[in-house]
């Protein structure tokens, strides 16, 4: 079965994995274009699976160690990409390490978007 076409958005914070995992920091200008083509590519290709809370995890089909964590808006044909992280423990970032931030933002107080001081 072929996924519905979508239209690919890319959160700041995306564009921030991405240039931590996937470019090296390599300062290229487009790369929010970059996420969304390849998101796009990865999507019409079946490449899409249920996440945790609503969220849609698909799979880079170049590097298929990189997961973008989307958000699916049906009635519009939306796809937002919140973020992304790499699988394995060759990641660059590992989501472990990803995951225990979270954590200790949660244990103190911080939610993503509100101001730490």
């Amino acid at each position: 079965m072929t996924p519905e076409p979508v239209t690919v958005a890319v959160t700041d914070h995306a564009v921030e994995r991405y240039r931590q995992r996937v470019s090296g920091g390599s300062g290229s200008l487009d790369v929010r274009t970059q996420i969304a083509a390849r998101v796009a590519r990865a999507w019409a290709a079946g490449r899409s699976e249920p996440g945790e809370k609503g969220s849609v995890h698909v799979a880079d089909l170049e590097r298929r160690d990189v997961v973008y964590v989307c958000r699916h808006d049906r009635p519009r044909g939306d796809l937002i990409v919140v973020t992304l992280w790499e699988s394995g423990e060759d990641a660059a970032v590992p989501r472990r390490f990803t995951d225990e931030l979270r954590r200790l933002d949660r244990r103190a107080g911080l939610r993503p978007g509100r101001p730490s001081g």
